[in-house]
């Protein structure tokens, strides 16, 4: 019998992991809003397609998963989206099935409870705070010096963070955020570069990771605009070996058995150290999948399909034969609707976005010089020929 796979998701992506998911012999379920009904899902992988006006609507998903769960006994449920993450735990635990609880989808979405629980195991973090009690706020900022960052804690990537300057521009955002304010942590601004690490886990350990550096912090990239780039380093360099002993600690103080992982870490310019930023369960986003798959030949998607199909069926899961190239990932908001990219047509370009007002390429070669000599020639170029900046979201109210 054909295990059955609730694949959830609020945004479009997971295709990959849909397609493998039927290739190997799963009947599949496809859960997502209304709203992307007419995406471009791969429809012909997808056994059951099943459409909610909310999937963060408490009780209407427990409700239609149980109706479905009728028919069909549910062996897996999988967000694969950022934010599905927590109602995909809650599922499981009301169908009694396996995979992340609650409690553990916690510390790959709560920005404050994943700094809690990783500081508490002797990794190091930015000197952060609760944003609950405002005598300990007080002594926060008497002890740590501004300027400080004010991240949402249940937000993916860059989305909803302010930099705040003083106490008196803090105690503005606070008023203004009235009682969603506890739904923040404040941590302390560490300029310095940001690097990340893709990872697969598998009974427990590391099995597998891709080191990148980006080309600017995504938060400044998200406020500013600009070219969003990310940049692979070698395992074996300095920073590639410090990263991956650094990214174990966090999976193990996480206590993660299988699965991928996305965690941002920063190698701070006042110490030259590297301090753990966030992690999340989820395959990374803006295309990082994409650079990964054309240097190291793991597509993360197809992957996680496997190391969850495999654990179903009691089987041993093997990676596929890896290739080592270096590579790097500019991505931008363009202004023209169809970007016109044929003259970046170096052979070392081996994947470009097909996205309305975005302009994005791979590049991925053998030799790094080379990798560095594009990025630096098609960045300047991206600016030119397609760079649009889109409006602040967010700015300190008045």
């Amino acid at each position: 019998m054909a295990h059955t796979l609730l694949c959830m998701s609020s945004y479009f992506k997971g295709g990959e992991f849909i397609v493998e998911a039927k290739k190997q012999g799963c009947h599949i379920i496809l859960m997502t809003e209304e709203k992307l009904k007419d995406a471009p899902w791969p429809r012909d992988h997808i056994d059951e397609f099943f459409l909610m006006p909310d999937l963060g609507k408490l009780p209407d998903v427990i409700y239609a998963v149980s109706y479905l769960g009728r028919s069909n006994p549910i062996a897996s449920i999988i967000p694969l989206d950022e934010y599905d993450v927590e109602m995909a735990a809650i599922l499981r635990e009301h169908l009694q099935i396996q995979g992340m609880s609650t409690s553990q989808t916690k510390t790959f979405r709560d920005k404050l409870a994943m700094r809690v629980k990783t500081q508490q195991n002797g990794i190091r973090v930015p000197a952060f705070t609760p944003v609950i009690n405002y005598d300990t706020l007080r002594e926060y900022m008497d002890r740590v010096s501004p300027p400080w960052v004010l991240k949402p804690r249940l937000e993916a990537g860059a989305m909803g963070i302010k930099k705040v300057n003083n106490s008196e521009e803090l105690w503005r955002w606070l008023d203004e955020l009235g009682d969603q304010q506890s739904f923040r942590v404040l941590e302390q601004f560490l300029p310095g570069d940001v690097f990340h690490v893709d990872s697969i886990i598998n009974d427990g350990q590391v099995i597998f990771s891709s080191y990148q550096k980006y080309g600017a912090p995504p938060m400044n990239v998200a406020h500013d605009g600009g070219v969003f780039v990310s940049q692979t380093i070698p395992a074996d360099s300095d920073d590639g070996q410090q990263l991956n002993a650094f990214n174990e600690d966090v999976i193990h103080a996480l206590n993660l058995t299988r699965g991928v992982t996305h965690a941002e870490f920063i190698k701070a310019h006042v110490d030259g150290k590297f301090y753990f930023l966030e992690i999340a369960a989820r395959v990374g986003g803006a295309h990082i999948s994409d650079l990964i798959e054309k240097t190291s030949g793991v597509n993360l998607w197809a992957e996680w399909a496997r190391l969850e199909i495999a654990y179903l069926r009691d089987e041993t899961y093997e990676l596929p034969e890896l290739i080592s190239k270096q590579g790097a990932l500019l991505v931008c908001l363009a202004k023209q609707e169809q970007p016109d990219m044929s003259g970046y047509d170096a052979p070392e370009v081996v994947w470009a976005i097909n996205k309305k007002q975005h302009a994005g390429l791979v590049i991925a070669s053998e030799d790094i010089d080379r990798v560095q000599t594009l990025l630096t020639s098609y960045h300047e170029r991206f600016v030119h020929d397609f760079l649009a900046v889109a409006p602040p979201m967010d700015n300190p109210p008045d």
